[in-house]
């Protein structure tokens, strides 16, 4: 099977290249490096010094048999997509390559301009692309949890089943984004759903919640020069790296607000399971398919009361202290997603526990010199 991963130097694209490289599938990845320069440009990097892009795909070639193909590329570039696409015809497209901070895209205008021209446009441009060279090909495209934000009724997967003066249907699930990096996703849900619909195309949606883990099998091969990007920034980092790298740093864990806020998550190698079930797992011509992609959900002050029982049984100095919270969001409110559809197809979820956490800790602590303080502290607000 042909694979074609676009976004493939992310955070999450990159370790996805490996696995199937490692699983025997011909694998192109591409990537603009955009994220790269949003790095430059905010003053924050992984903690964990990152080979360049080209760099890990010639150690990999080198060192496996199997050969990644890699290209830096642009989808804003509709030509260069045209030319892959008729070039390689791949089976399956994952489709990590979007601009992935909440907080980059409430910058300003022009970041929220760039996030979604960039992400919404991008995606259009692999849908045309699609329909011209590959339409049976399935696509699995990176979506969020953000996507339905908190409403008060439980969030099923993707579709509501309504029923409205005495008349039924199937409808899209209502969705409620808290940023404009959220709403791009929301668009792109949209244009894809139409796009197999009238068109034929057929996606798999994976709304995902928030990633934490260091490391994949693949990425243990050679974490020196394989590794993913672990940010623990408040632009690109995700709460669990934050929280653990501030107890690392003898800092209070800092909870946005009252805390009460409810978010799902799951560990990295999960994600590329689910990737990976998907990709198994193809969905009909002309089906649109949403899959919630988490393993767990939970409060901020849940996750910081698992971080700091962690602490204090290893005996680290740990406290919880509650700030400002710079996103204009609810912070009491109902929330249920469902999950069942990942479950039902074989995955086998990685709780996050004492383990987890002690691996991620024993990499902060390792790379602490890296660790830029002035990142930790929240500077972007959704009012200003």
């Amino acid at each position: 099977m042909k694979i074609l991963i676009l976004g493939a130097d992310g955070y999450l694209g990159w370790p996805t290249v490996m696995y199937f490289s490692k699983k025997g599938y011909e694998v192109y990845a591409v990537d603009n490096l955009s994220k790269r320069k949003i790095e430059t440009e905010y003053g924050v990097e992984p903690i964990n010094i990152l080979k360049p892009f080209n760099e890990r795909v010639n150690i990999w070639n080198k060192n496996q048999k199997n050969q990644i193909k890699y290209l830096v590329a642009d989808l804003l570039n509709y030509k260069v997509l045209c030319e892959i696409l008729e070039e390689f015809r791949p089976d399956t497209i994952i489709h990590y390559a979007e601009q992935p901070s909440a907080p980059y895209s409430m910058a300003s205008r022009e970041k929220a301009v760039f996030t979604q021209h960039n992400n919404v446009i991008g995606n259009l441009n692999l849908l045309f692309a699609m329909k011209k060279f590959c339409p049976n090909s399935h696509l699995i495209k990176l979506g969020t949890m953000g996507e339905y934000g908190t409403p008060n009724i439980d969030i099923e997967e993707g579709w509501l089943e309504l029923e409205h003066k005495g008349r039924k249907d199937r409808v899209l699930f209502p969705k409620k984004p808290g940023s404009f990096y959220h709403l791009s996703k929301v668009h792109d849900s949209a244009n894809i759903e139409f796009a197999c619909r009238i068109w034929g195309l057929k996606c798999t949606d994976l709304n995902q919640g928030f990633v934490y883990g260091i490391s994949t099998e693949e990425m243990e091969l050679d974490y020196e020069n394989l590794s993913t990007a672990f940010h623990y920034d408040s632009i690109f980092g995700t709460i669990i790296n934050r929280f653990i790298t501030q107890i690392a740093c003898n800092k209070d864990m800092t909870v946005y607000g009252k805390g009460d806020q409810k978010r799902s998550y799951l560990n990295i190698s999960d994600t590329i399971k689910c990737v990976s079930i998907a990709c198994e797992n193809p969905p009909k011509n002309g089906e649109f398919r949403v899959f919630n992609q988490f393993t767990e959900f939970c409060s901020l002050n849940e996750i910081a009361k698992k971080i700091k029982n962690y602490a204090d049984k290893n005996k680290i100095r740990s406290n919880v202290t509650h700030i400002e919270n710079p996103r204009i969001e609810d912070e009491d409110h109902y929330y249920n997603p469902t999950n069942t559809s990942l479950i039902s197809l074989g995955l086998k979820p990685i709780i996050m526990d004492d383990n987890q956490i002690d691996k991620i800790f024993k990499l902060v602590k390792k790379n602490q010199n890296r660790i830029n303080l002035n990142t930790l502290d929240p500077n972007i607000k959704w009012k200003k």
